[in-house]
């Protein structure tokens, strides 16, 4: 705890045996009260392995649902646990669990309520073997969102976040996307209820382990983001209605 405030990991896996173990060794549990993996009905042992690191909060879907299911998933059973911080955390490795207290801080004292690790301030994407094509489509979409949002986010698309309670308890998140577009709705809806977000730089690494979606799924998820922006313009400016951006 930091300032009698629960925190909690959120662990989304899919098919993360190899990697889950490097992950969970590096969380700092000197602050950080519980962990909860979701596993996505991976085709590997991400479960038992979980298991044999002494998570206790392991939750396995029936099948595939998708990215933006499992942290559904993952929100309302760290909400259950009456945590106060909640932190997402992939367990492929590519983020280092050692910006949790950096992350948790912030939000413990008041000063965010919602914080990103980012990959784009700084050099790390590109020096942690972010694909070129990657980086210019995320520092282009970037861009374009800043414009139609009236936000100044170094990166939308990072999977590294630290949320206060009070924002996944106000933000209908089960109404957004089971797919990966969840992670933009989700900040949307975030900037469209007026909350400042914090982005702390984040080292990255790209290794055949590590989660990545393909070109075309990349692509899929480029006109997404660009969808939502638009939606979200078209809401706040000219009150075109989107249900995610409703809360009733």
């Amino acid at each position: 705890m930091i300032n009698n405030q629960k925190i909690v990991v959120v662990l989304p896996a899919y098919n993360a045996e190899k990697t889950l173990e490097k992950t969970f060794n590096e969380i700092p549990f000197d602050i950080v009260d519980e962990v909860i993996l979701v596993d996505d009905h991976s085709t590997d042992r991400t479960t038992d392995f979980a298991r044999k690191l002494g998570i206790k909060n392991i939750l396995r879907h029936k099948q595939n649902k998708g990215y933006g299911a499992n942290q559904k998933s993952c929100y309302n059973a760290a909400l259950e646990l009456n945590a106060d911080i909640v932190i997402m955390l992939h367990p492929d490795y590519q983020y280092t669990p050692k910006l949790i207290h950096s992350m948790a801080f912030l939000i413990a004292n008041d000063v965010y309520k919602v914080v990103l690790g980012s990959r784009i301030l700084g050099n790390g994407a590109l020096n942690g073997g972010m694909p070129l094509y990657k980086y210019v489509a995320n520092r282009w979409l970037t861009l374009f969102q800043n414009i139609l949002m009236n936000q100044k986010l170094a990166e939308y698309h990072t999977g590294y976040r630290a949320f206060s309670k009070s924002i996944l308890q106000k933000i209908n998140f089960d109404k957004n996307s089971d797919d990966f577009i969840f992670d933009n709705q989700l900040l949307a809806q975030i900037c469209m209820m007026n909350y400042e977000i914090a982005e702390i730089t984040c080292p990255t690494k790209y290794f055949e382990e590590a989660s990545s979606i393909n070109f075309s799924r990349s692509v899929k998820y480029g006109i997404g983001v660009i969808e939502v922006s638009i939606r979200y313009f078209l809401h706040r400016n000219f009150k075109v209605k989107s249900l995610i951006f409703l809360n009733d």
